[in-house]
């Protein structure tokens, strides 16, 4: 049996730092930020559609991120015809992901899961939870991060306790220690669940 985690939780909640330590337990990763890294790259699939609807975001063949930020700060409203170019894009490679991989704990880090009603596409479901304090100073410290845009972002996530209370599995990052600690609590339960399934 394959078992399917998704991972998900608010900007700057330490996901990335989450899924790393999965990795470290044997888990197989896929990543939905560094898909729309690769869409949004030279020869990215999602390049040709994104020229047409923000001909002023392409740079050298590739979507230029800040300008592309910049636009969507302008007009808002535009965000969700992105997303109806992106999300088909990487639900085609997740779906590739889980067709090709071997391992038996596979863990999704998917940033707007529950905004995107994903749930259901997985076994269960971990959110990742620190302090709000701690979330803006991770947040603000990233290069050209300000707090107008992290303000933006935020919006149209879920409040980070909403996540939690709807998740399986709820992982602390207020420090490396508990973060690791969670993980292995966590993976140790999903190796339970896959004996008995």
């Amino acid at each position: 049996m394959t078992f399917l985690l998704g991972l998900t939780g608010s900007i700057g909640m330490g996901k990335s730092t989450t899924a790393t330590l999965f990795a470290k337990r044997g888990c197989a990763i896929w990543d939905a930020d560094s898909i729309v890294h690769k869409a949004y790259s030279v020869g990215g699939l999602a390049v040709p559609q994104i020229s047409k609807l923000f001909p002023e975001a392409i740079s050298g063949g590739s979507v230029d991120r800040k300008k592309l930020k910049e636009i969507l700060s302008e007009k808002p409203k535009l965000l969700s015809e992105l997303e109806d170019i992106i999300h088909p894009l990487v639900k085609q490679d997740r779906d590739s992901f889980i067709a090709t991989n071997t391992s038996r704990i596979l863990v999704f880090d998917i940033p707007l899961l529950f905004e995107l009603s994903s749930q259901t596409d997985f076994d269960a479901v971990a959110c990742v939870l620190t302090s709000q304090k701690l979330q803006e100073s991770r947040v603000l410290a990233r290069p050209g991060m300000t707090k107008q845009h992290l303000e933006i972002i935020t919006s149209r996530q879920l409040p980070a306790t909403d996540k939690c209370a709807r998740s399986d599995y709820v992982i602390d990052t207020t420090s490396m220690e508990s973060a690791e600690i969670c993980v292995k609590d966590v993976v140790s339960d999903i190796e339970k669940r896959i004996i008995n399934a």
